[in-house]
């Protein structure tokens, strides 16, 4: 799920679409409109999902995706190996995801994590 907005409203923490992958907005900064041009912006992003360092030069009234993010809770049923299955706490489904390396200590049988979901993809994140 994706919506649209102008360049001009993004800011930073919130997430942006570039080359068809979510992402988490690290810096912003504006140029001044010239003579025979428009104002620029230059957004510098993060993926979500694969940590990639993405950037975009654009006018501030183009129109730009914004992914819709979901932060979702779910209790772990079991751990296999490197991934762990989650039955989410609103609608009781479940989901198996890999567990990053960074939380591979801190993920019980029992305990509630958070995962987002986004354009598709899910991926645990746990803030500490």
């Amino acid at each position: 799920m994706k919506e649209q907005t102008e360049v001009r409203t993004l800011k930073e923490g919130r997430y942006v679409i570039i080359d068809d992958e979510p992402c988490t907005i690290k810096s912003i900064s504006h140029s001044k409109p010239g003579k025979h041009g428009s104002a620029k912006a230059r957004v510098d992003a993060i993926g979500i999902f694969d940590n990639q360092k993405r950037s975009i030069i654009s006018p501030v009234t183009q129109k730009i995706y914004v992914p819709l993010v979901e932060r979702k809770n779910g209790q772990v049923l079991s751990i296999s190996g490197d991934v762990v299955q989650i039955m989410d706490m609103s609608d009781y489904t479940t989901v198996e995801l890999i567990i990053p390396e960074m939380y591979k200590n801190k993920i019980d049988v029992g305990k509630d994590v958070q995962y987002l979901v986004a354009m598709g993809k899910m991926k645990i994140d746990m803030r500490v």
